[in-house]
């Protein structure tokens, strides 16, 4: 199995779940497209992850690279119909690609939030084992307002209807992040957009109280990404 993971910043990489594809012995290739990487043959590649990042879907004049990366993505999930992972970014950018649209989430979602599974969430083969309703972190100021045709919503929050989704059978997005680390937070508030938008929602010790939050669930993270990671593997070698 060869996995492609696109990139949109340093800090935003597989995180936890580098670990067990390095259990499971896969390998897989970064693609880090805002340093000006290309696109590879997609056809070489069986899966394809794709990442959070401090930009937004329509930031196209800023971030060129953003419109061959949601040609990749619509080919990937249309046409070559393989496993497709989205987190954060990638879920927006998913959406975006197919058809869908997003639009300003407000207020911004930032910190460890709950998330409840949709009545298709808990059928979905994705999400076997996990609870209906868990807390994540959450740190984005964009949503996905209207989902593309044929998706699924598989789970929601308070103010937010589209917090994970499907589309088709074989691509899956969350709008949280399932993969953060305990230096996650940490690596994360140095970006200048996202320790503006912490400050901004939680106040000037909005980075200690999401630290210790997230310290708090970090082995519930860790085992949700794991669940999260092997139940995605079945779907790719079913």
């Amino acid at each position: 199995m060869r996995l492609l993971v696109f990139q949109h910043i340093d800090c935003e990489h597989p995180g936890s779940l580098r670990r067990f594809l390095a259990d499971d012995q896969v390998d897989w290739d970064a693609v880090n497209l805002y340093a000006g990487e290309p696109v590879p043959a997609l056809e070489d590649y069986d899966v394809l992850w794709v990442m959070g990042g401090p930009m937004d879907v329509w930031d196209v004049d800023e971030n060129p690279w953003l419109v061959p990366e949601k040609a990749a993505i619509r080919k990937w999930v249309r046409d070559l119909e393989r496993p497709f992972l989205g987190l954060c970014l990638g879920h927006q950018l998913l959406a975006d690609a197919l058809g869908g649209t997003c639009g300003p989430q407000r207020p911004p979602e930032i910190g460890i939030l709950d998330v409840d599974l949709t009545e298709a969430g808990q059928k979905d083969p994705l999400f076997e084992g996990l609870p209906r309703r868990q807390k994540f972190l959450q740190w984005h100021s964009v949503n996905v307002a209207q989902p593309p045709d044929g998706a699924t919503v598989l789970a929601s929050s308070d103010i937010c209807r589209v917090q994970a989704m499907r589309v088709g059978k074989h691509a899956w997005s969350m709008q949280y992040h399932a993969e953060i680390e305990p230096d996650t937070v940490a690596n994360w508030g140095e970006v200048p957009a996202y320790h503006n938008a912490l400050l901004a929602a939680l106040g000037d010790n909005g980075l200690i109280q999401m630290q210790a939050a997230a310290d708090g669930q970090m082995p519930a993270f860790l085992s949700s990404a794991e669940t999260i990671y092997h139940n995605f593997m079945r779907q790719v070698a079913g």
